[in-house]
């Protein structure tokens, strides 16, 4: 077993089946459904509470095998421990580079969005902060550079979105320092990462109290907003019921999936769980259960009240209740977002130095990673790094760059983390006190991905069409690299139908791998091209430096 003895470096054991719970609520309730909803359903209409159902069996494919995993190797560190275990060292090393960019980049995602909130809710109480203070650097140039384009170009004002407007103001008002040099920054960003990073370090039992109680006003408020909503459900407004059909609520497929990333930061924290084996497969299930009937309410609600047309907002629960005129209840709503993306980050800040550390003891990165400080117990360095690691890009970054490349980095985990099952107990054989149930995959893996062919050669003829032509290069070079995320992913739908046909594989965790495997090959080349690029620094440094330090190989070498 790799990894050191729970309790010879000195995490505390506080967490239980609750407080386990209430973290997975509070990683996945968060920035999801105070804003991605909205886009989502403006895309797909009321069908989108159904996406919701699909995504959340999706998910439980790959909480199945988290569980498993969690309930053989109770240490911390998450999918780097569970691919350590089941595919070795360099596979283990390319997954926690992997979760260090979802975890980190999920985190910048929150907070520029906690931060955005936030401003909103001091201007409604008439506080102004200067939007120098408030804004990115790169989204306040990239605005500021689109409304000069439109003026160059001779074009009205009025052209330009109300965001491009106010980045163009932003940038104008902002001070300059050294000559040419525009101080914009968004300063809450970076603040609430450093509240949230101190209260980490502090510990886990604190982090523990402060999460039970944001997850139990997020939830009142949820219920609130339910119980309330019900009143203003207009039931026309539910027809049509999926107005763009099955390729508009697909549409939405990416931004409800990044909504219920966060289920995996649970095991993250195996070695600080009073029982483990036990409690944390419980955790994933529940929560994943509880977080999705929420969801399909809300979806409802929100699109039984106002027109699903209008719903392309980025706060979309304060805005309804706006709209039908209740206006106190759109106050608490903004209120209990901000409460609630603090809670994200909280959930994410502690995961992350957890990986790192998990890391350190394998000898992947310098000892100073497993540092545990003497009197909190947590990951001291570590939690350190991560705040830099998220605080500083907050105050610069742009956040729709940022999505795409957390959701590419946690579908690679899920995906190794339905693949390693397959490796270490393909058969549900294994004596864990959790395994994944195990279905012959035989016949059934091969009739469901004939079905599925079927169901998109019939509901999207047009898809399918542009994937011919783009193959055939009719729209160029660029049309035929857009569709290279597609055909590996059909590769290995042929390469999982004949294993599963002559290995008889356990049904379970080859959907698992499928779903994760599509939803990646769903993703824009861009995405694939960044995260090649940050698979290859990973690489670069596990060679110069983990190769060489790794407990592994010193085992092996001594040998």
């Amino acid at each position: 077993m790799h990894g050191s003895h729970p309790g010879e470096h000195g995490l505390a054991r506080h967490l239980t089946v609750r407080d386990l719970t209430a973290l997975g609520i509070a990683a996945v309730i968060g920035a999801g459904i105070f804003s991605t909803i909205g886009t989502a359903s403006h895309d797909g209409g009321p069908a989108v509470s159904l996406l919701f159902v699909f995504t959340a069996i999706a998910c439980a494919f790959s909480a199945l095998c988290y569980a498993q995993f969690a309930a053989t190797i109770p240490v911390s560190g998450s999918a780097y421990t569970y691919a350590y275990a089941s595919f070795g060292e360099l596979a283990a090393w390319i997954i926690g580079w992997a979760l260090i960019m979802e975890y980190a980049v999920g985190n910048i995602v929150v907070a520029i969005s906690w931060s955005s909130y936030f401003t909103g809710l001091l201007h409604g109480v008439g506080i102004h902060l200067p939007g120098w203070l408030t804004m990115g650097w790169q989204k306040a140039h990239s605005g500021y550079e689109a409304v000069l384009a439109l003026m160059q170009a001779g074009k009205p004002l009025a052209d330009a979105s109300p965001d491009q407007m106010k980045a163009y103001t932003t940038w104008a008002q902002a001070p300059t320092l050294f000559g040419d040099w525009k101080l914009v920054v968004d300063l809450p960003a970076f603040l609430i990462t450093a509240v949230i990073t101190s209260l980490v370090y502090i510990g886990i039992k604190e982090s523990k109290t402060a999460s039970n109680l944001l997850v139990l006003l997020k939830l009142l408020v949820v219920a609130v907003v339910i119980l309330v909503g019900a009143f203003y459900v207009q039931p026309a407004n539910w027809s049509p019921f999926a107005p763009n059909g099955l390729s508009g609520v697909l549409k939405g497929v990416s931004a409800v999936f990044f909504a219920y990333i966060g289920f995996d930061a649970i095991s993250t924290t195996a070695e600080e769980c009073k029982n483990p084996q036990r409690d944390l497969p419980r955790a994933m299930i529940y929560a994943l259960i509880i977080c999705t009937i929420l969801y399909v309410i809300i979806t409802l609600v929100l699109t039984g009240m106002v027109n699903y047309k209008e719903l392309a907002v980025g706060d979309p629960l304060a805005y309804v209740f706006n709209k039908v005129g209740v206006t106190w209840l759109g106050g608490i709503v903004a209120v209990s977002a901000v409460f609630a993306m603090a809670s994200v980050l909280l959930v994410f800040q502690l995961g992350q130095p957890r990986i790192w550390m998990t890391m350190s003891r394998d000898g992947l990165l310098p000892p100073v990673f497993a540092r545990i400080h003497p009197k909190f117990h947590t990951p001291s360095f570590s939690t350190i790094v991560t705040g830099l690691f998220v605080g500083v890009p907050a105050l610069f970054m742009n956040m729709d760059f940022v999505v795409d490349l957390t959701s590419i980095g946690t579908l690679f985990a899920f995906a190794l983390v339905c693949g390693g099952i397959l490796i270490i107990d393909p058969y549900g054989k294994s004596n864990a006190r959790f395994k994944v149930p195990y279905v012959n995959g035989r016949f059934l893996v091969p009739l469901i991905l004939v079905l599925g062919a079927v169901l998109v050669l019939t509901q999207a003829p047009e898809a399918v069409r542009e994937f011919g032509q783009n193959l055939a290069f009719a729209n160029g070079s660029e049309g035929f690299q857009s569709q290279i995320p597609m055909l590996v992913f059909l590769l290995a739908c042929v390469l999982l139908a004949v294993v599963s046909f002559t290995k008889r594989l356990s049904l379970l965790p080859v959907l698992g791998l499928l779903i994760n495997l599509y939803l990646m090959a769903q993703l824009h080349v861009t995405n694939w091209i960044w995260f090649t690029g940050w698979l290859i620094i990973g690489l670069a440094i596990y060679f110069n430096y983990g190769f060489k330090h790794s407990k592994l190989n010193k085992v092996a070498a001594a040998r």
